[in-house]
């Protein structure tokens, strides 16, 4: 019960920072990299940490009018995934995962793997659009 309610005394953007530097390698790194990034292209963004558990750390989530994009960080990878990323144009091509999926996109990050960060921001910045629009695809069908 101490863990849960020392997280929730800490401030998203606390935990966020708590996170990369447990990872403390190039995860780390990448993290934080794209993190500057996305406030870089939204300087009004809200941190959030969400969807902590028992078993599960929780996760970052930055958000302008709803989810643009979560970081989470596995073994291999660094994944960025755009809640609505398959309503975005991806001229840059940096969508390379659940591309399959009719709502989100995500991005996966290796090791030495360089991000166009103009691309990016554009993402970011088109996501926060979208957003602040309050158009989605599934808002459509709820026009009847």
């Amino acid at each position: 019960m101490k863990k849960s309610s020392a997280s929730e005394a800490q401030s998203a953007a606390e935990l966020i920072s708590k996170r990369i530097a447990e990872l403390g390698d190039w995860r780390g790194k990448t993290l934080s990299t794209m993190r500057a990034l996305i406030k870089d292209a939204d300087p009004d963004v809200v941190e959030e940490w969400k969807w902590a558990k028992a078993t599960t750390p929780g996760t970052p989530v930055w958000s302008h009018d709803g989810i643009i994009c979560t970081g989470e960080s596995y073994k291999s990878v660094v994944k960025l995934t755009f809640a609505k990323g398959a309503s975005l144009k991806d001229p840059g091509r940096l969508f390379n995962s659940s591309l399959d999926g009719n709502v989100r996109r995500a991005i996966d990050i290796h090791e030495g793997e360089e991000i166009n960060a103009t691309a990016f921001k554009t993402l970011i910045r088109q996501a926060v659009a979208l957003n602040s629009s309050g158009k989605s695809k599934s808002s459509k069908k709820a026009r009847t």
